[in-house]
């Protein structure tokens, strides 16, 4: 395929690319350079109606098409992706300011593997049967929802787009999809390669717009019937407040504030090999990133020390270049972080490492970087170790004890993910079962297997994504009593 990026965005609805109704276009600007490269639709409610429709045309041929079907179209978009992967994998870094060889290792590479993955998956979803001796059997058949949405993040575009959109395809649901208007262009690419892949027309439907006008339509539109959603807990809890009392199925996945819990017997140069990813990653924009680091009392200075040392070198700039840190999403986010810092500073916090904005020379001057950020002497209490940054920015914190581990662990109202570094079985154990964490890492950070379940507790979320719990959570259980 030739890919083709127009200035102007169009929405895919009914297979074809279309303009916003309404003729409004928003800027969509690289971050690396701070500047316009092109505009996406300002999309709507009459949007979202049309996507509606077309879906509801489609909905009942998609549901019938047969398990084997849905899997060759699938693949198909899965092949595609990977033969695309360098044109996807720039487009993603103009977009949203990573380095171009992690969108290369990363966030292509797993979107073509969340369309294997739940091709195969739905072709083994199998039903349940009870039998009641010498009454009676039950079964349960697994039927699509109808229209689904699925709204997704900036931080890893299309990564986390095809997560969701891959299942509730699978389950043969009909989807409308709204990507971030900050990361806009491998959503609209996702367009074309499933039209190629032979996709039926309306069976994705990709809508372009703001939270507010176009995420707030899809959630609200009567004929959607269930929305999956990752993104801030702000957002989730305005998703919650509107979906809810129209009985809607919900899966949020919202913020972290994820501790890594350090103890002085585990493997060394591992551990910090690891800890300089888990925290700096994508700029620190991963909603898994260990953003609080918890290390063991004998051990914290050496930790402080080397872990200085390593973070220097992390290499912050163009992100077309073999640099480790690219940019910061968007001027907005890049602010925040800043004010974040400063607070951080107004809190009594100490800067070991960075705090500042980056101007690289050459082409990305007036791109939005910062530095890697090291904070220690803040509390468990204060705001940056309770509020979430997302960006290039940890705190140090001691402990003595594994109860005081726990208790610093557990300190936040968010409950996404944890990992924890020791060599004693038991204590990994003891600290896995009561972290208040959807995910658990021991020894190791971000090794996902797509059969696992994934989400959090407390504000981290709702509900499950991946494996059986996705197909789940994008079918209703229907109960059938048969009397002998």
């Amino acid at each position: 395929m030739q890919f083709t990026i127009p200035f102007h965005l169009e929405n895919f609805i009914a297979g074809k690319f279309i303009g916003p109704l309404s003729g409004r276009f928003m800027d969509n600007v690289n971050p690396a350079t701070g500047e316009v490269y092109s505009q996406i639709p300002d999309s709507n409610e009459k949007d979202v109606d049309l996507a509606v429709s077309f879906a509801q045309k489609a909905l009942e041929s998609w549901a019938a098409t047969p398990a084997e079907s849905r899997f060759k179209i699938l693949n198909k978009i899965a092949d595609l992706i990977d033969e695309n992967s360098e044109a996807l994998a720039l487009a993603e870094t103009n977009d949203n300011g990573k380095p171009l060889w992690l969108s290369k290792k990363v966030d292509i590479y797993r979107a073509a593997a969340n369309f294997r993955f739940f091709a195969g998956g739905q072709m083994h979803f199998s039903a349940d049967s009870h039998n009641m001796e010498g009454k009676a059997i039950n079964y349960t058949l697994r039927q699509p929802i109808g229209i689904v949405g699925c709204i997704s993040p900036w931080n890893l575009p299309l990564y986390l787009f095809t997560w969701k959109i891959a299942p509730a395809l699978a389950a043969g649901n009909c989807v409308i999809a709204k990507p971030s208007e900050v990361t806009p262009v491998t959503a609209f690419l996702l367009g074309k390669i499933c039209t190629e892949a032979g996709l039926p027309d309306g069976v994705l439907n990709i809508v372009h717009g703001t939270g507010p006008n176009c995420g707030e339509a899809i959630v609200k539109h009567p004929k959607i019937k269930a929305i999956s959603f990752t993104g801030s807990t702000r957002a989730g809890e305005r998703i919650a407040s509107i979906a809810a009392p129209m009985f809607k199925k919900l899966s949020l996945e919202l913020g972290g504030k994820n501790p890594n819990i350090i103890f002085a017997d585990c493997n060394w140069e591992k551990m910090m090999r690891t800890t300089l990813q888990s925290s700096f990653s994508n700029q620190g924009q991963i909603c898994l990133c260990g953003s609080r680091i918890l290390i063991e009392a004998g051990v914290y200075e050496k930790f402080k020390t080397e872990f200085i040392d390593r973070a220097k070198q992390l290499t912050v700039g163009d992100p077309l270049e073999n640099n480790k840190q690219g940019a910061i999403v968007s001027k907005v986010h890049f602010d925040k972080i800043l004010n974040c810092i400063e607070a951080a500073k107004q809190e009594g916090g100490k800067i070991v490492l960075g705090g500042n904005a980056v101007k690289p020379a050459g082409r990305c001057s007036n791109g939005y970087f910062i530095e890697p950020t090291i904070i220690e002497g803040l509390g468990p209490n204060c705001k940056t170790n309770t509020e979430e940054i997302f960006g290039p920015v940890v705190t140090l914190q001691p402990f003595h004890t594994l109860e005081e581990a726990l208790q610093l662990a557990n300190a936040t109202e968010y409950g996404l993910a944890a990992t924890v570094w020791t060599q004693d079985i038991s204590r990994a154990n003891t600290l896995a079962a009561k972290l208040e964490s959807g995910i658990v890492w021991v020894n190791c950070w971000l090794l996902r297997d797509l059969r696992t379940p994934f989400g959090g507790v407390k504000n981290s979320g709702v509900g499950r994504e991946g494996g059986w719990e996705a197909l789940k959570f994008f079918t209703e259980a229907k109960n059938i009593c048969i009397e002998y």
